[in-house]
């Protein structure tokens, strides 16, 4: 398969990313195309949806210190990784193929001086990931309003509640600070760490994010500029 375009955004590392589609839905996102694909008749008619389907590579996901080899079972980190799970019954990146699946909503397409890009919210992927398909969604098709969720029906609710101090707010663009405030929200940790004390940190926007959590309370302590 071929790289058709890679997503931008605020995300240059994994930490932090919403961990589906559609959790925050101030993320903003662009769709860069490939030289090859920058081809303006190739998104005819795509302003016409209003949701998208990427497919795209797990670039980033492996496993430091163990063997690529693919493996049965996982442990999901809403489990507190603590159960293990199904390859099959779970989204884990790591897979056999380790290829993503996610639905965003398109808000407009835009002239760039790398050609046409597409703009939009809700992406679960860092900066640079590379996207291999972009196919409509079609909401009589692929919307199933009873389907059932698994394990994740427990967890889908989940949410932290976010102390960010007004001074520390200032320190990051407008724009982009309903998007870090839903990424917070959604307990940005490792799901199997829980050291009240310790001082967790991830990169957005060209910041580095600090924050602590006690209980269901995460408060930003710090945002340095990197």
């Amino acid at each position: 398969m071929q790289v058709i375009a890679r997503i931008r955004n605020a995300f240059p590392t994994k930490f932090g990313l919403p961990r589906q589609s559609g959790l925050v839905p101030e993320l903003v996102s662009t769709i860069v195309f490939e030289k090859e694909f920058r081809v303006a008749e190739a998104l005819r008619g795509i302003e016409d949806y209003s949701h998208l389907w990427l497919i795209w590579g797990f670039h980033q996901a492996v496993r430091e210190g163990e063997s690529q080899a693919w493996r049965p079972t996982v442990r999901p980190p809403r489990l507190g990784r603590n159960t293990r799970m199904g390859v099959f019954a779970t989204r884990s990146p790591f897979r056999p193929n380790p290829i993503g699946l996610t639905v965003v909503k398109l808000l407009h397409v835009e002239d760039s001086s790398e050609g046409k890009v597409l703009v939009v919210t809700g992406a679960d992927m860092m900066d640079g990931t590379p996207i291999y398909d972009i196919k409509p969604y079609l909401p009589y098709a692929d919307s199933v309003p009873d389907a059932v969720g698994g394990f994740t029906q427990e967890t889908k609710d989940y949410r932290l509640q976010v102390v960010f101090p007004e001074e520390l707010q200032h320190l990051v663009p407008l724009e982009e600070r309903h998007a870090l405030m839903g990424v917070l929200a959604q307990d940005p940790r490792p799901a199997y760490q829980h050291d009240e004390n310790r001082i967790y940190g991830f990169a957005y926007g060209g910041r580095d994010v600090r924050f602590t959590v006690a209980g269901d309370t995460l408060t930003v302590v710090d945002i340095v500029k990197e």
